[in-house]
């Protein structure tokens, strides 16, 4: 069992920047696939972002390459997604999730065993 805590959501203005981190509880975080996905309201749950258990693996959304840059230190057992030039469409609470049992996770939300409680973000126009 892992326990996801994610934080650093809040207010931007559009072209601004945050970075959200998750936490994870358990020792045997370095061998968990990590993502970060994001729902909007009225709209379904997404892929965001995956990196392998090591790290030398990433993936993006379209919507996001070349703005955000997901990242994990496995000595913090955290994962980390920077967001740079915030746009509107970007509102949402952000998930982080966990997957086990292979080196890179996907962009399936279903693929995911653990889920973070959310962070929302927010972007101003």
């Amino acid at each position: 069992q892992v326990q996801l805590v994610e934080s650093g959501g809040g207010l931007v203005q559009a072209g601004g920047s945050l970075r959200l981190s998750c936490a994870a509880s358990g020792r045997t975080y370095s061998s968990y696939a990590m993502g970060w996905f994001r729902q909007a309201p009225g709209k379904e749950r997404e892929f965001v972002a995956a990196i392998s258990r090591s790290g030398s693996s990433t993936g993006y959304a379209d919507s996001v390459k070349g703005r955000f840059t997901i990242s994990r230190d496995n000595a913090k057992n955290t994962v980390y997604l920077q967001m740079n030039n915030l746009k509107p469409e970007d509102a949402a609470v952000y998930y982080c999730a966990a997957r086990t049992g292979t080196y890179y996770g996907g962009s399936l939300p279903d693929n995911y065993d653990y889920w973070g409680q959310g962070t929302q973000v927010t972007v101003s126009s």
